[in-house]
């Protein structure tokens, strides 16, 4: 486990909103992540994660570009996706691309990989759904032996075979930070254990109490597998303002609209404010509300789950550029604060 807490932001690149109203451009929208991950840095964030979508609401297909865009204008902050949708993509690649992010941030870089809650991609890049669970377990399964960073040898059914091949460049420490990224399912929790890698807990509904079962098996798969403790995270959404009702009545309307996109697609109901409110609440997933209460909230899905990592995900639809800044800035010179002198304290 981390010694101390590491707490971070991502964000899906949604398209937003401009001062006039209307919806910025791609290209406007993909610079305006870049700035927003040069200001984490500056204002003491620990990690910045950069979702991968294939669709018009979101700008951003290409996050390690992204990433290393970001990384040519820092020196502190880590820099990873949020998440790599491993199945749609090949292992060999997102090494060689997240390796080359690592040079290029001078070993800050790491993956999260997961399966990807929109299929958008699986049409573009030519894959059928019906082997969805199968591409994503050998895809995987490949990609952690590209981690040993020696020559390869592996064979499966969605792929060419690799026959003792190296890939290329390795990384400075000879170690990719590699995450699973999981939204609910026991299997992929026993799978990080099985592999040895650290699990990142998607957690966008419902109490994050409820997960600690998953935390509470990912532990006990560990040790079964005869393998030594590992960092567990969460990812959250949420939006910092000066007061909760400042927060609430800035990101209810973009966040609304974002899940009604969506939802017509998958025959969600539409979000009602008094739904809203009870996911802002203390037994909701939303970690919306002034400086002191989201750092309460993250301090009591910290202890709850034993998390060695807390990422929020700052952007919420159409939530401007503007109030996006102001929210980096209060989650890293107050929220950060505030949850570290309260963990320290426990």
């Amino acid at each position: 486990m981390m010694a101390e807490i590491e707490l971070g932001l991502d964000t899906f690149g949604d398209v937003t909103v401009g001062g006039d109203g209307r919806l910025l451009s791609h290209a406007e929208v993909i610079r305006n992540v870049v700035a927003e991950g040069v200001l984490a840095d500056e204002v003491g964030v620990d990690f910045i994660g950069i979702g991968e979508h294939h669709r018009d609401d979101f700008a951003v297909s290409a996050p390690d570009v992204v990433l290393a865009a970001i990384a040519s204008r820092t020196s502190r902050i880590r820099l990873g996706s949020a998440v790599t949708v491993l199945s749609s993509d090949d292992p060999v690649r997102v090494f060689e691309r997240f390796s080359t992010l690592d040079a290029i941030s001078d070993g800050r870089a790491e993956v999260i990989l997961g399966r990807g809650s929109f299929i958008e991609s699986f049409p573009l890049f030519g894959y059928d759904l019906k082997d969805y669970d199968t591409l994503f377990e050998e895809k995987f399964d490949l990609f952690t032996h590209l981690l040993e960073e020696g020559p390869v040898t592996w064979s499966g059914t969605v792929r060419a075979a690799l026959s003792e091949q190296t890939v290329y460049p390795p990384t400075a420490s000879g170690a990719l930070r590699t995450w699973l990224g999981v939204g609910g399912s026991p299997q992929s929790v026993v799978r990080a254990a099985q592999y040895g890698v650290p699990l990142m807990l998607a957690i966008i509904g419902g109490a994050p109490e409820r997960f600690a079962p998953y935390t509470d098996l990912y532990h006990r798969a560990l040790e079964q597998f005869g393998r030594e403790a590992l960092p567990i995270g969460a990812h959250s959404p949420g939006h910092v303002a000066a007061t909760d009702a400042q927060a609430k009545e800035e990101f209810f309307g973009h966040y609304a609209a974002g899940m009604a996109r969506v939802g017509a697609e998958r025959g969600w109901a539409p979000m009602t404010r008094d739904r809203f409110e009870e996911e802002v609440g203390a037994d909701g997933a939303l970690f919306v509300g002034s400086p002191e209460t989201v750092a309460a909230k993250i301090v009591r899905t910290v202890n709850a789950l034993g998390l060695s990592r807390f990422d929020l995900k700052y952007s919420a639809g159409t939530l401007p550029h503007e109030l996006a800044v102001r929210h980096i800035q209060l989650y890293g010179r107050e929220v950060i604060p505030a949850v570290r002198t309260a963990l320290a304290e426990a």
